[in-house]
């Protein structure tokens, strides 16, 4: 292989340490195996020392120490060592914004001394610390309400400050010597939103690291893009996630689907509304004391007016904020993006406003916009960081819990309202990122998402078969009622919860009744309507986990959700090879969670960071190597994934090429998506597999890939010509790879 130590990845593979005793070492003995699939890139979680017992990294508790429980720096040099026999090399997962909070059993020498020496400590400037709130000492969790800054509404999670240059020069030493060394060649930066200026960290990692490959996992929903200043190559793939997920749901299955989550649930049709009802629950409750600091930071900045009036203003306003933040810089201009997104948020906050308070509502935007009078620095940065944890804990970690009319949208970064994307907006979104962010990352799976991705594909099919799903879901229900009541009556389980489990069974079956109850448990305290972490109701937590038992004990139930599972199938196998694909051939870096090369039915963390069988995965790999077809599914997903990321290794020019649609042209032309990267190769899927069956199949549709010999990626069929049969070209996977052969004999395919 080339040398890849200062290149942009051509396609990564995220492992999970920490759970079940793998560490440095089992990663190291996976370094043949994960250059075989084609990545060259190792994207490893954050591997500081954190707090006893941490099974994902991100607790960190000493930043001067790699992990001792992964291997220590010896293990993790060794790991290196057999990463780069095989031209494999890193990508580092970094948490800048947040450290852990000592406990009884983790010590944090940083956290520790400003505990015991207060302001005093030489540590202090590390921390945000309210020193007045807490009397000058560091309230901990179970003392008090806590005065610092938190991540989200974690009081375990303590938030650092960046931006003073000798905090991030001391919590940044050891992973910048990494990178120097050529040990670590990409970064991947943990919630950059929770940093008082993101793109001033931004310009100093890439001053300290020398430019390295660096992502952000920056949340953009809706029309928000990137902030195009800086000092990344994109995102980490949220984005690119909900539009290849939106690109194989069928819009046609939005108005029945509406139906019948109404008339199962009696919810809204509005998700909007369960949004704005979420975010202000976590304002009102686990974010308090960070909306309390920042009324506080008010009142002193605008002291002639009414408290009460500034509050109300202030709280509908982060309660309306349609983004995670903006990004305003004290003593600089407001960008035009980030004036946009407060006007529209004023305009929703001023219609749940009396009139008389609109006059301080808009003072309230001029202040967190940089215009106050005097302005207010501290309000700028610290709105932004309040607005933040709004967004992630109100939407994506309560209102998706509320709202489950199709539960693979409610994906991070997504918009459950929206029920699919239609390919003229696929590509263009592709095309920006061709131009904009060529070297961003895409991805389908992460550590993070509710569900694994070959859940969402199969979940995606109900959108065409909304009438065998309505009678499958009534029927389920009915037949689940508790034994003496009447086949009408409601089980012990909230009605949305109810919705979202039967699509949990039927997007993940099989699925065991240890990983359903802790699916459960956790739902509904994210819903926070009848428990919650914080005020945890054990009897109806027990009634709803009873009422699961009962379902999964009731045979000829099971019997006929499996049987609807295999109706879903068929179609849920296109989905799956088709988004694939596209991921992994659209604009960007692909990374592959792992895992994920195999079909992957993993629900939300902790699930999804389960141990994965690779011994399964490289006897498959091997076997097809060797000259053996598919037999299912998962065999099928991994020559996809595996045949696409070797020509992104061997080829890496691709990441740059120019992205264009192929249209197709024919009665079913609506169920291809097509692209061309560069002039020599185009990839090609199936979408809306139901409905194409529906219309008889391909028949006489064709697709316009120009004048040569095109050879399949994936199995080698060659075809000639410029106008292709999609009958043919996908006659045996419903997804293709054409690369162009003009020195080649071919067949013609006229």
């Amino acid at each position: 292989m080339s040398d890849l130590s200062n290149a942009t990845p051509t396609g990564t593979y995220r492992l999970q340490l920490g759970r079940d005793g793998f560490g440095f070492a089992e990663a190291g003995e996976l370094a043949p195996y994960l250059a075989s699939l084609g990545v060259s890139h190792v994207y490893l979680p954050p591997i500081l020392q954190a707090a006893p017992g941490s099974t994902h990294g991100y607790d960190v508790t000493d930043h001067s120490r790699i992990s001792a429980e992964l291997g220590g720096e010896d293990g993790f040099r060794a790991m290196v060592a057999s990463f780069h026999a095989v031209g494999l090399r890193v990508l580092l997962d970094i948490v800048p914004n947040h450290m852990a909070v000592p406990s009884p059993t983790s010590l944090s020498p940083a956290v520790d001394s400003v505990v015991r020496e207060g302001p005093a400590s030489p540590y202090a400037r590390w921390f945000d610390v309210d020193w007045a709130a807490g009397d000058g000492k560091l309230v901990l969790p179970g003392e008090g309400t806590p005065n610092y800054r938190r991540f989200f509404d974690i009081s375990g999670l303590i938030g650092l400050r960046q931006e003073d240059r000798t905090v991030f020069e001391q919590t940044h030493e050891l992973v910048l010597r990494l990178v120097s060394e050529g040990l670590v060649n990409g970064l991947r930066i943990d919630h950059p939103d929770g940093l008082a200026d993101p793109r001033g960290y931004l310009d100093e990692l890439a001053m300290g690291s020398g430019g390295v490959w660096t992502v952000v996992e920056k949340i953009t929903t809706g029309a928000e893009t990137l902030p195009v200043d800086w000092h990344c190559a994109g995102t980490t793939g949220y984005d690119s996630l909900g539009m290849v997920g939106g690109l194989f749901v069928d819009p046609e299955g939005e108005k029945p689907l509406t139906e019948t989550y109404l008339s199962f649930t009696g919810g809204v049709v509005d998700f909007a509304g369960v949004e704005y009802a979420a975010r202000r629950y976590v304002l009102d409750q686990g974010l308090r004391p960070e909306l309390e600091r920042l009324q506080d930071v008010l009142a002193r900045a605008m002291p002639d007016r009414r408290p009460e009036r500034l509050e109300n203003a202030l709280t509908e306003l982060l309660a309306a904020m349609p983004v995670y933040r903006t990004y305003v810089v004290p003593g600089e201009d407001a960008p035009p993006e980030a004036v946009a997104v407060l006007e529209d948020a004023a305009r929703w906050a001023r219609s749940r406003l009396p009139a008389e308070t609109h006059d301080d509502l808009d003072a309230v935007v001029a202040l967190a916009l940089g215009r106050g009078d005097p302005p207010s620095p501290e309000f700028v940065v610290r709105f932004q960081q309040t607005s933040a944890p709004v967004a992630a804990r109100g939407v994506e970690d309560t209102a998706f819990y509320r709202w489950s009319r199709l539960i693979s949208l409610n994906e991070v970064g997504g918009d459950p309202g929206h029920l699919a994307v239609s390919p003229d907006r696929f590509h263009a979104h592709c095309v920006r990122l061709a131009r904009d962010w060529p070297g961003t990352m895409t991805t389908l799976s992460t550590h993070d998402t509710k569900r694994g991705e070959d859940v969402r594909a199969r979940l995606a099919v109900l959108a065409e078969m909304p009438g065998p799903w309505t009678r499958a879901v009534n029927r389920w229900h009915y037949r689940a009622a508790p034994p003496g009541l009447p086949g009408a009556a409601r089980p012990p389980i909230e009605p949305d919860l109810e919705y979202m489990l039967w699509q949990t069974l039927a997007g993940a079956w099989p699925v065991t009744g240890e990983r359903l109850s802790e699916f459960l448990s956790k739902a509904m305290r994210e819903a926070k309507t009848s428990t919650s972490w914080a005020d945890c109701d054990p009897v109806y937590e027990e009634a709803v986990l009873g009422y699961a038992r009962r379902i999964l004990a009731d045979d000829e139930l099971i019997t006929d959700l499996t049987g609807f599972v295999s109706l879903l199938e068929p179609y849920a196998r296109v989905n799956s090879l088709g988004q694939k694909l596209v991921q992994l051939t659209m604009p960007g870096v692909p990374d592959v969670y792992q895992g994920c090369e195999l079909t992957g039915l993993s629900l939300v963390d902790p699930d999804n960071r389960r141990p994965v069988d690779y011994e399964q995965r490289r006897a498959r790999l091997a076997r097809m190597d060797d000259g053996g077809a598919p037999q299912d599914l998962d065999d099928e997903k991994l020559l996809v994934t595996a045949r696409v990321l070797r020509l992104l290794r061997a080829w890496p020019d691709v990441s740059a090429a120019a992205y264009r649609p192929v249209r197709a042209s024919g009665h079913a032309a609506e169920h291809v998506v097509a692209f061309g990267r560069g002039p020599r190769l185009v990839a090609v899927a199936t979408r809306l597999p139901v409905g194409l069956e529906r219309r008889g199949g391909w028949r006489d549709t064709r697709m316009e890939v120009g004048g040569g010999a095109w050879r399949d990626v994936l199995t080698g069929r060659l075809w000639q010509g410029s106008r292709l049969r999609l009958g043919d070209v996908l006659g045996s996977l419903p997804v293709a790879l054409l690369q162009l052969d003009n020195g080649s004999d071919g067949s013609s395919r006229e």
